[in-house]
């Protein structure tokens, strides 16, 4: 018999509007995973009126460094997470401001570039997986010729694996997401979501993930 261990998921998600798909996408997700017994927390970063700016005193190069309180409480709050996961639209090319300053105090609290480059363990992140759920008004087509969804790639994908001692980073984008949307479309994608999330799920047997097969394997990806 399977022993299979619940993990905990860490969803991030960025949307001012409470309606939107991005907020729609996160949901199902949660309800997802929550139906196979797993653990979720979201972290609603407009809701919460999260704090993206990275004071002097954070950087962890600074000789007065500290932990702000916020950071503080979300790094308890993230503590064994297994999976992170981030929900956000593209905007102007790039995730919104809310995210990368999460990335910034988080994330990356504590951690100088000198460990990047030295490819320390990161103590929150190392061997986990990251998945990125991420939405565009346009097409992929327009996208992929602008360059935007290779530099995601590069910096939301590659670089945070490698920097974070990640053990697997999977990108799965929905394009076309605009006003008047029709309701089977928007189910199709969301169905995307709900088996993106079994498949993440199921990959925790014998008390360890098993990165054998992406996410993106049923789900359309960057």
């Amino acid at each position: 018999m399977t022993n299979q261990r619940p993990a905990k998921h860490a969803v991030i998600v960025c949307h001012p509007g409470v309606a939107s798909f991005t907020m729609s996408v996160a949901t199902r997700y949660r309800e997802t995973v929550e139906a196979l017994r797993h653990q979720v927390l979201i972290r609603d970063l407009y809701r919460m009126d999260f704090d993206p700016v990275l004071k002097e005193d954070e950087r962890p190069t600074s000789a007065s460094h500290v932990l702000a309180d916020d950071v503080a409480e979300e790094l308890e709050l993230l503590a064994s997470t297994d999976v992170f996961v981030l929900v956000y639209p593209i905007w102007f090319g790039s995730p919104p401001a809310l995210i990368k300053g999460y990335i910034d105090r988080v994330l990356g609290a504590g951690f100088p570039y000198g460990a990047v480059r030295d490819r320390r363990f990161h103590p929150l992140m190392a061997g986990k997986r990251l998945v990125s759920f991420t939405s565009s008004g346009t097409t992929r087509a327009w996208l992929e010729e602008q360059g935007a969804l290779g530099s995601l790639r590069n910096l939301y994908d590659n670089y945070m694996r490698n920097a974070f001692s990640l053990e697997a980073t999977e990108h799965i984008h929905f394009d076309a997401i605009a006003e008047g949307l029709k309701k089977t479309f928007v189910d199709q994608n969301l169905f995307q979501v709900e088996e993106a999330a079994r498949l993440i799920c199921s990959r925790f047997v014998h008390n360890r993930p098993d990165s054998s097969q992406p996410a993106s394997k049923i789900a359309p990806t960057v």
